[in-house]
């Protein structure tokens, strides 16, 4: 008999006294965790199944469950963490490539978290945004280098195609396939409500989903999937991926079980094929490659669209910025290693790519040592989690940002990490018909608009604070930030004083 070595990760305490049998901890969850006991009134557990997405949790009618960590350890080592000899166990059983879903969870610095924000006193007086007037509204793509009359004196309108948000955060790029039908129109309904925008990803725009075209970013990534003219001329901006926060230098799979009915027809390939993006665009292979494919979207829809480049933040991601900056892109997108997906290499999340905060503020200080920062605008994504990252990242440089994990856990998620096993108990990341449904996005919309209306007033209280009433004067505004518990290297790159200075 074949010894098993992972004992679980979590332990399910059951409280006898409280619960009544009513079966809906079994009912609920779609990982068969629970059962009742054959001929008996009580329930147990198969604990190896359970991911903790507190589903049973939050729906037991008596508050008889909770699910703890296991106090099961193995010896220590400071060198062998358990989480370490356990994964070792995973690939000795299987012989596979560990997948793990949601961003890095490895305990490295975050940096917006060692950044503090000035604040306004006696001669820079604050502002009341509960009185005084506050804008928050954005406007990204290219700006013009002058301004320019006709011979009446009047100006020409020489601005390049733009999008206008009411606020500096946008939904990323999560497509249909890897969260469902439900979680997307929730994004598209809440982007429209908002004046903002959502992102396809790269699986193409449900043909429902059309009439959201104006809050719309369509993507294009290397497998081209759902890329045709309607669809680009659908949305308000295009988004061409080059790479990833949470997976820099490979490309996406999405597994064939998750390609069925509307999403195989979506993403124009056969049911239950994999959807396999290859790591590089086999059409780019330079800056001019990139410019070629730049120019070919603008000519599809007739230049009235801006177009953006996403970039994962690497090592060298600012002289790739710059090079974006003069193929004729008008936005870029950069996506720090914290970002989530739902499913990608272990190793490749957990040691591939840098934080969002270094390669932020040292793209912004690149473009503007060389006069080129007008060029473009700058979106920064990758684990920005509240109201003060959006505004920490605006002031190191970001015309706004993009949130990924911080939606979905406003429409239920429970980061229970398992998006890759397609069986999310709360409706977003699966497309099991009868788990779908339990994302209601008649709810899950109006609970996105309640969090950016939250974010977008802590936001006017914070540019408040600072005597500051414009969003765009706080753009790359680093005199409003201090340093904490940061070397001087660290200090040098985010291009920031210390606190105390």
């Amino acid at each position: 008999m074949s010894v098993n070595m992972l004992y679980p990760e979590y332990e399910i305490i059951r409280n006898e006294d409280r619960c009544i049998t009513c079966r809906v901890c079994e009912r609920q969850c779609a990982n068969d965790v629970h059962q009742l006991i054959s001929g008996t009134n009580r329930m147990t557990s198969d604990e190896s199944k359970c991911v903790n997405c507190q589903r049973c949790v939050s729906l037991c009618p008596t508050r008889a469950l909770k699910i703890v960590k296991t106090n099961n350890i193995y010896k220590e080592n400071a060198n062998w963490r358990a989480q370490t000899i356990r994964e070792i166990y995973r690939q000795a059983d299987s012989g596979g490539v560990l997948l793990s879903s949601m961003g890095n969870p490895e305990n490295y610095p975050v940096y917006f978290d060692r950044m503090l924000l000035n604040a306004s006193q006696v001669t820079n007086p604050s502002i009341d945004p509960l009185r005084e007037p506050m804008e928050t509204k954005v406007f990204l793509g290219a700006k013009p280098q002058s301004i320019e009359r006709d011979h009446n004196g009047l100006l020409i309108n020489n601005l390049s195609p733009f999008l206008t948000l009411s606020m500096p955060v946008m939904f990323s790029a999560m497509s249909y396939g890897s969260i469902s039908y439900n979680a997307h129109e929730c994004l598209a309904r809440a982007a429209e409500t908002l004046g903002i925008y959502y992102n396809t990803g790269e699986g193409g725009l449900h043909e429902d989903l059309y009439q959201y075209g104006k809050h719309t970013v369509v993507q294009v990534a290397s497998g081209r999937f759902g890329v045709h003219p309607d669809y680009l001329n659908a949305g308000a901006a295009i988004e061409i991926k080059m790479g990833q926060g949470a997976k820099p230098g490979i490309g996406g799979h999405l597994p064939g079980s998750k390609i069925v009915g509307d999403i195989s027809r979506t993403r124009m390939i056969p049911e239950h094929s994999d959807a396999i993006s290859p790591a590089p665009h086999h059409d780019i292979y330079s800056i001019e490659d990139l410019r070629q494919l730049v120019y070919s979207l603008k000519e599809a829809t007739q230049y009235q669209k801006p177009v953006i480049v996403k970039i994962a933040a690497v090592h060298n991601v600012s002289a790739i910025a710059s090079g974006i900056a003069r193929s004729g892109a008008d936005i870029i997108a950069i996506d720090g290693f914290r970002g989530r997906t739902g499913a990608a290499p272990t190793r490749i999340r957990d040691h591939v790519g840098i934080p969002i905060e270094l390669a932020l503020a040292s793209v912004d200080q690149r473009l503007r040592d060389e006069g080129i920062r007008d060029r473009v605008s700058i979106i920064a994504g990758g684990s920005i989690r509240s109201s003060a990252d959006v505004v920490k990242a605006v002031a190191l440089g970001a015309d706004c940002v993009y949130i990924g994990t911080a939606a979905l856990l406003a429409m239920g998620c429970h980061l229970c990490r398992s998006c890759h096993a397609g069986r999310c108990n709360w409706g977003i990341a699966t497309q099991v018909p009868d788990l779908v449904k339990r994302l209601n996005p008649e709810i899950g919309y109006k609970r996105l608009v309640s969090l950016m209306s939250a974010w977008q007033h802590e936001i006017k209280e914070m540019m408040g604070g600072m005597g500051i009433n414009s969003i765009e004067s706080l753009k790359g505004n680093r005199l409003m930030l201090r340093g904490i518990d940061l070397n001087q290297k660290e200090l040098e790159i985010l291009n920031i004083k210390h606190a105390g200075e």
